[in-house]
């Protein structure tokens, strides 16, 4: 239903403060990481008609019983998706920022 606005909350986040945040943490590859889920997501909403181009936009608010369904559906799956991309991207800032460490290690062993 609205599972990609979890992801494109943090998404909006991380692009406007992105000048503020060090280098070495490389926020670039988490805003192209989530940007992407968020686009492949709402384009696949669009295509099983969960989402409208028109208001209220998501088919779930047309009907008011199905408004907590959608927001638990927003924090349980979005929340999780979300989460699986940060833990996604921190081992690979990791992976990126000790990679030269190993480097040197296998260097000096030769």
């Amino acid at each position: 239903m609205a599972c990609f606005i979890a992801p494109m909350g943090l998404a909006i986040v991380t692009t406007v403060f992105r000048k503020k945040i060090p280098e070495n943490l490389k926020i670039g590859w988490l805003n192209i990481m989530i940007w992407g889920g968020v686009i492949m997501l709402a384009v696949e909403h669009i295509a099983h008609g969960e989402v409208v181009l028109y208001p209220p936009f998501l088919t779930a608010m047309q009907t008011p019983a199905e408004i907590p369904v959608m927001l638990q559906e927003m924090a349980i799956v979005g929340g999780t998706m979300t989460l699986a991309i940060v833990c996604i991207w921190l081992v690979m800032v990791y992976t990126y920022n000790k990679a030269p460490q190993i480097q040197n290690i296998k260097l000096l062993k030769n």
